[in-house]
Order: C-alpha cells, then structure tokens, then sequence
C-alpha cells in the first residue's frame, strides 16, 4: 500500500508540476524582442501591451529591438531563446507570412519555430492618390490603370515591403497592370506621392494622415474590411471596388515552439484582459491601430491563412531577396 501511494503522490506531482509552472510564470523580467526599428507597429505593441502586462505581473517587460534580415535577426534569436515564456516575439505579418516566402535561404517556418500566444494589433493600409489625381475611388483607380498601355507607377516602401505585396496584391485581384516604384521607407514614398512623382501609394493610414490633412493626398480606399475609427469617412477598398479585400499589417505575439501549454494559456489570458482595457484601446487608435485580441489557436490559423495567401502571391511575382 506504501508503494502504491507513493506512486501515486509521484503522478500526481507530475500532473501538478505545469500548472505550478503557470501559477508561479512569472517569476523574473520578460523580454519581448521586437524585429523591427523603433516606431513601427510591431514596437508600438509591444510597449503599450508590455506596460500593462508589467503591471499585472508586477515583474519587468522589457521591449528589446533587433532590427535587420526583414526581421529575421530578431525572430532568429526568439526561435532559439529558452521555451520558458520569459523570452517572446512580437511579430507583423512581415515576419509571420512574407520573409519566409522572400529569405528561402533563411529556412524559417513560423508555425513550427514558435508557439503563437495572441493577435495584438491591426493596422489598415491606404491606397493614397495624389490630389490632382485623375480618380477619385477604387473602381475609377482600377478602370484607369486597365487603360493604361504601360499601367499605373505607384510607390511602395521598397521591394518586398508590406505596402510592395499589397499593390502587388491588389492589382493581380483587380486584373490591372501596376507598376512599384521602390523607395526607401515609406517616408519617402509619402514625400514622393505628396510631391507628385507618382499618383499612387500604398501607406500605413497613419503615414497618410498628416498629407490628408494638408490636402496634397486623397485616400482612395482602406485595406482594412471595415472603416477605420479616426477617419470613417475613408471608404474601404472592399466596398469600393474590390469585394472581400483585405490585407493590413498585424502583429501577433509568439513564444519559442516548447513553450509549456499553461505558460501560453496564462499569456495570453493576461494579453487579452489588457487589449479589453479602454486605455490601451485608445492609445493604440491614437495610431490608427485596432487592439484584436484572440486564442492561440486564431492566431496560429492567422499566420498559417496568410503565410500561405503571401507565399502563393510572391511565388506568382517572383520575388526573391539575399
């Protein structure tokens, strides 16, 4: 009897030992490293949710930048950091659906190097046309680059950038023929567009929004499914001309594959009372951000739906970068 129960006190612990990990996570600073400069969706989203998170675990989170190889440096380090939760990504679609497909050397596979936790954020992008453009809606854009022998130049933050795919996108969706004119940064694709050098871009809406309001730049549709909260008069490309578009640029908050299920569970139940909370709403619509929220499950069907939509989208243009 001895023996049993002892064996039994064994499995027991065993079962326990999981939830005791969760009930304890966590027990020291956590850093979320971020594959990105900066200022970009990705550091913005980790900063407002760390701060809440920090407060609620009453432990440090520590947003740490490692820029470089379109965000694989940094996703790179998080893939081979220790499966404990102490040490995460927050990633956008760049790293989650477009650089495995543009870095094939790279070999990474989001779906098998990390374990998602939480959909963070979502931010809309904008066809924006320069003001003396000749069109003032998405059909009118698509109609005039169909007539156009050539097609339609429109600026993009570079080559296989974000706003790069989804003109590519847009454009084999609408059967129009468009034509990317690289700058470096989406900065200086703005500038280009305001300046006249080209008559369309695709931009963060918030990029567009200090040109909208000096009347250099129209907004000719959101990319987004639905109108976005600061500017509800921008109309969406979806209701527009293209039906069923959508195509914006999220982030999603992953841990190393390995990490303990109830460490994932206990994140992202944490994650998700905080992008409830009314300031951290606010404060990511001051960006023109929308706060998502979901299961582990959603987002890792998030990253599979568009690694696979972009992987199939930059296989079709042949886009490939070192």
């Amino acid at each position: 009897m001895r023996l049993i129960a002892s064996q039994l006190l064994i499995c027991l612990a065993a079962l326990s030992a999981p939830f005791a990990d969760a009930q304890e996570f966590p027990a020291k600073p956590v850093k979320i490293v971020v594959p990105n400069a900066p200022a970009g969706v990705s550091d913005i989203a980790a900063r407002i949710l760390g701060n809440r998170l920090s407060e609620f675990w009453k432990q440090s989170v520590v947003v740490e930048n490692r820029a470089g190889g379109g965000g694989l440096i940094g996703y790179d380090f998080v893939a081979k950091s220790a499966p404990d939760g102490y040490t995460l990504l927050m990633g956008a679609v760049g790293e989650f659906g477009t650089s495995p497909h543009l870095y094939p050397k790279a070999s990474v596979n989001p779906l098998k190097d990390f374990a998602p936790i939480v959909l963070v954020s979502d931010a809309p992008m904008v066809f924006a046309a320069n003001a003396g453009a000749p069109f003032n809606t998405i059909r009118e854009m698509i109609d005039y680059a169909r007539s156009r022998p050539d097609g339609l130049a429109y600026a993009s933050a570079g080559i296989g950038s974000l706003s790069h795919l989804i003109a590519e996108r847009f454009a084999f969706e609408a059967g129009a023929k468009m034509v990317n004119v690289p700058y470096k940064g989406g900065g200086p694709a703005g500038a280009a567009l305001a300046g006249g050098e080209v008559l369309v871009s695709t931009l963060a809406a918030s990029s567009a929004m200090p040109f909208v309001k000096s009347g250099r730049v129209k907004i000719v549709g959101v990319t987004a499914p639905k109108r976005i909260t600061l500017a509800p008069e921008w109309p969406t490309v979806s209701e527009s001309g293209l039906p069923g578009f959508d195509a914006t640029n999220w982030t999603a908050l992953a841990a190393p594959a390995g990490t303990p299920r109830d460490v994932i569970l206990k994140i992202n139940a944490d994650a998700n009372r905080a992008l409830k909370m009314a300031d951290v709403r606010e404060r990511l619509a001051g960006v023109t951000t929308e706060a998502v929220g979901s299961t582990p499950e959603e987002a890792t069907a998030k990253i599979r739906d568009e690694l696979e939509r972009y992987g199939k989208l930059i296989q079709t243009i042949k886009i490939k970068l070192d």
